[in-house]
């Protein structure tokens, strides 16, 4: 299985942008958040690559909930 960038769906505070890099890159979404901010003081950048990484990066999928049989409480197949 490859390992594709995807925006987070769980560990977001905007648009999941920060998660799906951590994700990624197997690191802590803070550090990706520091970095986001880090960039911001030099050039101001980091809000345009932001917005543009927003709008590229598919959002992960959905994890599909296990189904139940509403009347006997069994696991539908």
């Amino acid at each position: 299985m490859t390992k594709r960038i995807q925006r987070s769906r769980n560990d977001k505070m905007i648009a999941g942008v920060a998660g799906g890099l951590a994700q990624y890159f197997g690191i802590d979404a803070t550090i990706v958040r520091i970095l986001f901010l880090l960039l911001l003081l030099p050039g101001g950048l980091s809000p345009l690559i932001y917005v543009i990484l927003w709008v590229v990066m598919p959002e992960a999928p959905a994890a599909e909930q296990p189904r139940y049989d509403p009347y006997t409480g069994q696991p539908l197949s």
